[in-house]
């Protein structure tokens, strides 16, 4: 005769969440996994080739379509760059920011975030860098630092305005202070999240004629100032300086609505 407990156990026990099926994990996805491994390991450095299909179908052990389809996986992880048949093989290209950025880009313009949470994570993420460089930075780390702002300068005057090298310029000094954290994977949050702002609002910040001209000025000496706060060693004005220009710079772009977000990463 059946008893209470034998049918609990037959169900799992009453009341209990019961288990739910397994997937069985398919062949192409252990190869993926195997050669991302690798790449993230450091085996696989950026630039360097994977062996050509024919070989990887040797050495896994598997059909051209497995391997074919775990490349796929790999390259829309944005890990390498792959050609079917390709006699050289895939290649390389390793962990990159670009992904990120343009995944954060997406979250930006969907219903599920906002501008407004983009900007005020980059607010903290840079605030951070700032404040991190101003402890850690070399005199090396100062003086591209200080060709940057140079360059900037040089770009920014009326007979050589160049926005779009401006930028560049922008973006490669915001880079450097991050690489001056001391840590890479704020580095590379910081990078996305800079190139994912500026991508999602680039239109808007087009401008022309003397109003590009003194909005750059005014961005010489502001990287000034970050420049002078990160020489002397003084983190809090230097994260000050951080937060406050992205605000002073996005928040008329940003929804009303979404303002108080950036107000309230604000130290003041």
């Amino acid at each position: 005769m059946s008893t209470d407990t034998d049918s609990e156990a037959s169900t799992g026990g009453a009341g209990r969440v019961p288990f739910e099926p397994i997937q069985p994990v398919r062949a192409y996805q252990r190869v993926a996994e195997q050669i991302e491994e690798r790449i993230l390991g450091g085996e696989l450095p950026p630039g360097s080739r994977l062996p050509a299909e024919r070989e990887l179908v040797k050495q896994f052990a598997v059909g051209r379509s497995t391997i074919r389809e775990a490349l796929r996986v790999l390259q829309s992880s944005g890990l390498i760059r792959s050609r079917p048949g390709d006699p050289q093989g895939a290649e390389v290209l390793g962990v990159s920011p670009d992904n990120l950025s343009q995944a954060l880009g997406r979250l930006a313009r969907s219903h599920l975030s906002g501008l407004g949470e983009l900007v005020q994570f980059r607010m903290v993420l840079e605030a951070e860098s700032y404040r991190l460089a101003a402890r850690l930075h070399t005199e090396d780390d100062l003086a591209r630092l200080t060709a940057l702002v140079d360059r900037m300068e040089e770009l920014a005057q009326p007979a050589a305005t160049r926005p779009h090298a401006f930028s560049e310029a922008d973006a490669d000094f915001h880079r450097v202070v991050a690489e001056a954290s001391g840590n890479a994977l704020l580095a590379l949050c910081a990078r996305a999240v800079h190139d994912a702002v500026v991508g999602v609002i680039e239109g808007r910040l087009a401008e022309s004629g003397a109003a590009a001209e003194e909005w750059m000025r005014r961005s010489v000496a502001h990287h000034r100032q970050v420049l002078e706060a990160l020489r002397t060693g003084d983190a809090h004005r230097a994260a000050h300086l951080g937060r406050r220009a992205l605000y002073e710079h996005y928040a008329e772009f940003v929804a009303p609505g979404e303002r108080e977000l950036l107000k309230a990463a604000l130290d003041d």
